[in-house]
């Protein structure tokens, strides 16, 4: 089952412990702890202000993922949680059978037998 997540996580530079992190250095540290969740196959960053994750795979622990994001990077909250629909179709290929034509009827007496003594039609 393949599911789309959306959280919404506050990125604005903060002070941590080792110095400040301006809001760059948090939206490359949110995306690596989202890449780094177990069934996840893709983030992304969204919105207009850049503050939402879109992280795309499957069987993935939001509750996990969004508290960890609260934990090391700052406020986060699960936006929407969707699961993808957008499976490809394999479309079979169409084998055509066509009938021999009705109408045919194989002349046997139409060719000619070549034998020692002369032409015989059979």
């Amino acid at each position: 089952m393949k599911q789309t997540v959306v959280i919404k996580v506050e990125m604005d530079g903060h002070k941590s412990f080792f110095g400040e992190l301006d809001g760059q250095k948090v939206r490359s540290k949110a995306l690596k702890i989202a890449v780094g969740i177990s069934g996840v196959v893709s983030a992304s960053l969204k919105g207009d202000e850049k503050n939402q994750i879109e992280v795309k795979g499957e069987m993935i622990d939001t509750i996990k993922l969004t508290k960890l994001l609260r934990k090391k990077v700052g406020f986060a909250e699960i936006i929407t949680v969707a699961e993808d629909k957008k499976e490809e179709k394999k479309e079979e290929p169409k084998v055509e059978y066509k009938a021999w034509p009705y109408n045919y009827i194989p002349s046997y007496s139409s060719y000619p037998f070549y034998t020692p003594s002369g032409i015989t039609y059979y």
